[in-house]
C-alpha cells in the first residue's frame, strides 16, 4: 500500500526539502581499494597459525594426550582375575567358611519349618 501525498502533506513537503545525496565519483574506485586492503584468507589464516596462539594451543594439546596416555596405561595394565568366581573366593576369610556353613544349616531347618506353606507334614 502506498502512501499518497494528500495523506500527509507536511510529510511530503519535509522530504521535498531535504538535499540530494551527493556519491562521490570515485565511489567504486574506492570501494575496490578498500576491498584489494584486505587480507586475504591464506594471511588471515597465518595469523591464525601464528607462534603467539599455536604454542599454547600445542600445549594443552600435549597435556591432554599424555593424561590420556597415562590413564589408559594404568588402566591397561592392571591384572584381571581368572574369573570371577576365583576373586571372590579369594577374598572369603576362613570365618566367612563358617558364617556361610552356619546359613546353610539355618536354610535347611528353614526348609522343614510347620509355618511354611509348602512344608508337608
Amino acid at each position: 500500500m502506498a502512501m499518497k501525498r494528500e495523506d500527509d502533506e507536511q510529510l511530503w513537503d519535509l522530504l521535498g526539502r531535504g538535499a540530494d545525496p551527493k556519491v562521490s565519483p570515485f565511489f567504486a574506485r574506492n570501494v575496490l581499494r578498500q576491498v584489494r586492503q584486505e587480507p586475504r584468507w591464506l594471511v588471515r589464516m597465518r595469523s591464525w597459525l601464528g607462534p603467539r596462539r599455536l604454542i599454547p594451543a600445542l600445549g594443552a594439546a600435549v597435556a591432554v594426550i599424555a593424561a590420556l596416555v597415562i590413564t589408559s596405561g594404568s588402566l591397561l595394565h592392571r591384572e584381571a582375575p581368572d574369573s570371577p568366581v576365583d576373586s571372590v573366593i579369594a577374598k572369603i576369610d576362613v570365618q566367612d567358611y563358617e558364617v556361610v556353613a552356619d546359613l546353610d544349616n539355618l536354610l535347611a531347618s528353614d526348609e522343614n519349618s510347620p509355618w511354611d506353606e509348602n512344608s508337608t507334614l
